[in-house]
């Protein structure tokens, strides 16, 4: 496995490895010493459709490190910075994370995170650091003009509570 370092101060690429055979495919994804200092606590999972976004999601008083990993699938991911005092605050990053591409994403605490699937169906694996605390919960609007992120969709599929998220300049006035 390997880590690649982003502009973004702990952002993290992760290069899985995939050893292929006949029968398929066995992949490597995580392993805890690449994150020496982290403990995992908490692991999900999401099926999510083509044109589905969901996010952009934060933990405010409990915050979470997040790692990323698509086991089916591939989705266009984004994590926002949203740490007051970092050089990239308020810039996002994103990057295409796929079960082909054996790639995942390890995000530091302080960012927002969402994706939009790209194909029928992706299955999403997600490691926390934080248990989810749904009355700290905070999400920023998909499309907010300010973050320019160009989104591979233009008619997204949201949930309700991720269609009435706030702007970044709501967040940035907290």
């Amino acid at each position: 496995m390997k880590i690649i370092n982003t502009k973004f101060y702990g952002l993290k690429i992760i290069k899985g490895v995939i050893h292929y055979d006949k029968r398929g495919y066995f992949r490597e994804t995580f392993k805890n010493n690449l994150f020496k200092n982290k403990k995992f606590i908490f692991w999900c999972m999401s099926k999510t459709k083509k044109n589905v976004i969901r996010g952009l999601h934060l933990q405010t008083k409990f915050q979470q490190d997040k790692f990323i990993c698509v086991i089916k699938g591939k989705i266009f991911d984004v994590a926002l910075d949203l740490r007051k005092k970092s050089k990239t605050y308020g810039k996002h990053y994103s990057i295409t994370l796929s079960e082909k591409n054996s790639t995942s994403l390890f995000i530091p605490a302080g960012f927002a995170h969402g994706f939009c699937g790209l194909e029928n169906d992706n299955f999403v694996f997600y490691g926390f650091t934080n248990y989810r605390s749904k009355k700290d919960e905070v999400g920023i609007l998909w499309n907010d003009k300010t973050l320019k992120v160009k989104w591979p969709t233009t008619k997204p599929l949201l949930s309700k509570r991720d269609k009435n998220n706030i702007t970044f300049e709501k967040f940035n006035n907290f």
